[in-house]
This record gives structure tokens, sequence and C-alpha cells, in this order.
């Protein structure tokens, strides 16, 4: 209802500055007024100093944003590569800032200096050999170069030998949550499709596949420090983006179609925390919601809880209405508390026998004869075959 009222507020605003228009239109009826389409010396200058001001405009407000806001871009990569990909974009950013100085204070002064003039006659060219060849070949080397480089990261951030000692995790996306399956100790994924999902089986893993016999699920992603991590992603209905913005990750989640991405972490979510400069992020961040809980209890709201950093996996495509809620904690262990972690994993194959064992009531049956196993789907069937 506010958001008609003001689209109503603004559409009479218009209204009323197109009348007002009008009216200003009549008072200047037989008055000498020039008509002429031509621009005169006066206009011509006019133009030439408000260029100048357009340009202050740009390096003022530039300035005051990085002034402002430059803190708030991610600081420490928390992975091997993530070096490496920070390196990229500041030599991407260096060039940009540096072209777009150049040519902007080119563009804007030479609209003063050549503005119009009745006394100054336009000198006209054809073309210039010299200068297409530098504006042609210049761009064409930076970018040739950036392509490179970028080509040559990509290529060692993607490449994972499959000998290689890894952990390999699964994330399956789906409207609006993440679930983690890990491979097990084989490190090998079992097959999976989404015709086969059925009660705790929430991501259709095929359960007669010898290589599902040690997978299971996790409600949030724990991964130990230093070693290869492999992820290997799925969707189960639209175009999802796993992405970890401290590890420098992000690979779309496609349907029908298993994607995947790799790294090594670097820092525990302990040792991360620590880190001067997020605990004066943290430090900053608890103060705005001190504050801001001092006007929801005045309001009879309740108070927010602090905040404390935790490594995050969030959905970088808007995959629907709930997108927001798409994120699920990831922990970052030592060796050794990872493998402490991993010591009470039920296999997933174990759990869903367990889950067909529970004895289920029959609709409308009363007693303890009304207790009764549910039948197995036809799709579980087929599975265990």
């Amino acid at each position: 209802m506010t958001s008609l009222l003001v689209i109503i507020v603004l559409g009479l605003l218009a209204v009323a500055l197109w009348q007002l228009t009008k009216i200003f239109d009549l008072t200047q009826v037989g008055s000498k007024k020039d008509d002429s389409q031509v621009a005169t010396d006066n206009d011509n200058n006019v133009q030439g100093y408000l260029m100048f001001g357009f340009l202050a405009f740009i390096y003022i407000f530039t300035i005051y944003g990085l002034l402002k806001w430059g803190d708030l871009p991610l600081h420490t990569p928390a992975s091997e590569h993530g070096d490496t990909v920070d390196s990229l974009m500041n030599i991407t950013w260096v060039l940009i800032f540096t072209v777009q100085a150049i040519t902007q204070v080119l563009l804007h002064y030479f609209a003063f200096k050549y503005r119009g003039n009745k006394e100054k006659k336009a000198l006209y060219f054809a073309d210039n050999n010299k200068l297409e060849v530098v504006w042609s070949v210049i761009p064409a080397v930076v970018l040739a170069g950036l392509i490179l480089y970028g080509l040559y990261a990509w290529t060692n951030i993607m490449f994972i030998d499959e000998d290689e000692d890894t952990v390999v995790i699964e994330l399956y996306a789906q409207q609006f949550k993440w679930t983690a399956r890990y491979a097990g100790a084989d490190q090998v994924l079992g097959k999976a499709n989404v015709r086969l999902i059925d009660g705790v089986n929430s991501v259709g893993m095929d359960l007669s596949d010898k290589n599902a016999a040690d997978d299971f699920l996790a409600t949030e992603i724990h991964i130990p420090k230093g070693k290869k991590i492999l992820f290997k992603m799925r969707s189960q209905d639209v175009l999802h983006s796993a992405y970890m913005p401290h590890f420098r990750a992000q690979m779309n989640c496609v349907p029908g179609m298993v994607t995947e991405f790799g790294f090594t972490p670097t820092y525990t979510t302990a040792e991360y925390r620590d880190l001067p400069f997020m605990i004066e992020k943290v430090s900053h961040i608890n103060e705005l919601r001190s504050k801001k809980s001092v006007e929801l209890v005045a309001k009879g709201g309740t108070a927010l809880d602090p905040y404390t950093f935790d490594y995050l996996l969030l959905c970088n495509k808007i995959c629907g209405a709930s997108h927001y809620n798409m994120q699920m904690k990831v922990v970052v262990d030592t060796p050794e508390d990872y493998k402490k972690w991993l010591s009470d994993k039920v296999a997933l194959v174990k759990e869903y026998k367990a889950s067909k064992e529970t004895p289920t009531a029959v609709d409308g049956a009363t007693g303890t004869d009304s207790l009764s196993l549910p039948k197995e789907p036809a799709a579980a069937k087929v599975a265990m075959k």
C-alpha cells in the first residue's frame, strides 16, 4: 500500500511540474526569444565549463567512495589460490583506473579547449593511420596480456591431479538450501539421480552403488586446513551458484550436470577470526548491532545477538523468492579436529535402512497391530537391486 501511495505522489508531482512548465511558457509570450537551434558562443562556453564540472564530480565522488567504503571489499584470502585471484583483480583495477583517468581527463579537457567559437573553424581530416595503429595495438596487447595471465591462473586453480590426496564433497543445491555429501573413506562419491530422492536420501544417492556405502550427509561443511578440497556440485531444480567469497571460489550448479571447484584452505576458522583486520571488523559490526539493539528494545523488540565471523557457502544466483536463505556454514578445522568431527558420522545407507525399519502407524488403525513398516518406493527398489 505504501509503495502505491509513493507512486501516486510521484505521478502527481510530475503532472504538477509539467503544468508549471506550460505556465512559464505562457508568461514568455510577446517577449523576444532566440528559437534557433544554433549554439552561440555563450552556449559553447557554458558547455565547456560544465565539462570541467562533471570531470571534478567524477573524481571527487571516486575519492570519497574509496575513503568511505574502501575497507568493505574482501581482505586476506583463506585459500592457496586466493593470492593469485587477488593479484589478477588488482592488476585489472589498476589498468582500468589508469586508462579511465587518462581518457576522461583528455576527453573533458579537449571538449573545453576546442569548444565552438565564431572566429574558429574546425579542422577536418578523413583518417590518421598512426593514431589508428596506436589506439588499436596498445589495447590489443594489454588485453592479450590480461587474458593470458587469466588463463594461466584459471588453469592452475582448476587443475586437480586425480592421484592427489583430496577430500571430496558434493554440494547439492535446491530451492532454497544446500546439502553437503561427503565421499567417505574411499573419497569416491556414489552415483546419484534426482529420481531416487526418498526420505532421508534427500540427494537421490544410488544406494546400490558400492562407492556410496560410506557416503554421509552433513548440515554444515567441515574441511581440514592445508588439504586439497574438491567440491562436486549438482542442482535439483534451477541454476544456482556455489560462492565461498573468503576462499575466492565460485562455480555454477547446473541442473543435469556435475561441475567442480577445488582449493586448499590456509586458515582455520579460529585463525581467521584472530586476524587483526577481522577483529576490528567484527568489533565495528557489533558496535552497530549494539546501537540497533537499543532502538529495538525501546520499541519492545528483541536485541540482536552479537556477530561472530564464520566462513559461508552462499548462492550467487537469484534463484527464487527465498534466494537469501541459501547459505551454509563452512568450518575449517585443524586436521586433528577434522578427524574428530568425522568419527561419529553415520553413512547415509545406514540412516536410510534405519528409517525404513522404524514402525509407523497405519492411517485409520488403532492399537499395537496398527504398527507396520512403510512400503519401499519403487525407485528405491531399483536402486537396491
